[in-house]
């Protein structure tokens, strides 16, 4: 499982990330919350090996991070940007197909795990499309069904790393792709997702961690992490929070 040490990160002399200490746990949902500049994607950089620590460790299963090369990584871990560079007008299937690079299963299982991938993104109708030809929101989906079927079907010592997935999407895709990756994590992965909406947060995340500053401010379950008083200092926003009528986790209303 993905753990980190003692975690700092630098850029010239500044200290952008630091006292960062998270072990991400199979079959859970680790929401990363903060306002812009807090350090949330740094952490997920530092998280993929995107970015070396200037002190601490990530820690991969028993082995450091920098340790597990190519394929075999890349079996254990997957990881969403917010934006691709993507610009070939590649079928929407052979978009979602490159998750499976790393594996060796065949082309019958692959083209089946791609399918499943597909219809788990809410995106199985646009099979046969060019890539190019797709709107924002449709091309994130791809991409999240790109990094499902990496690690499809997710189970334990699995984990997939998620930059804010919902940035393009409408309300309802908002939610279908929240849901589809708390089935992913009820297989046995571990998911971190960085966030914007409280309220997504509150319903999908078993976990938050709220960054402020590049600093933990609170990482607890969503009843204790969004609360006024966390919300107001990180924030700098007055909100009442309630308890969902039907659901129960917290609902949080701006003042």
């Amino acid at each position: 499982m993905l753990r980190v040490e003692n975690l700092q990160i630098r850029r010239g002399r500044k200290i952008v990330l630091t006292d960062i200490d998270l072990e991400l746990r199979a079959g859970e949902v680790l929401g990363v919350l903060g306002p812009n500049g807090a350090g949330k994607s740094t952490l997920l950089g530092a998280l993929c090996g995107e970015l070396r620590p200037d002190q601490g460790r990530v820690w991969l299963d028993q082995r450091e991070l920098s340790d597990w090369q190519g394929a075999l990584r890349a079996q254990r871990l997957a990881v969403l940007p917010q934006a691709s560079t993507l610009d070939f007008a590649f079928r929407v299937e052979e978009v979602v197909g490159m998750g499976r690079l790393p594996h060796q299963t065949g082309r019958i299982r692959d083209a089946q795990i791609i399918a499943a991938a597909l219809q788990a993104a809410d995106v199985g109708h646009l099979t046969g499309r060019s890539y190019t030809a797709l709107s924002g929101g449709e091309r994130q989906r791809v991409h999240l069904a790109r990094v499902l079927a990496q690690l499809w079907p997710g189970e334990a010592g699995q984990t997939l790393l998620l930059d804010e997935p919902t940035s393009m999407l409408d309300p309802l895709h908002q939610h279908t792709t929240l849901q589809s990756i708390r089935e992913f994590a009820d297989h046995g992965a571990a998911v971190l997702v960085i966030l914007h909406d409280l309220n997504l947060a509150a319903r999908y995340c078993d976990r938050i961690l709220l960054l402020e500053n590049g600093r933990p401010h609170a990482l607890d379950t969503p009843q204790q992490v969004l609360r006024p008083e966390p919300l107001k200092a990180v924030f700098g926003l007055d909100v009442l929070v309630q308890s969902h009528p039907e659901r129960g986790h917290p609902l949080i209303i701006a003042r």
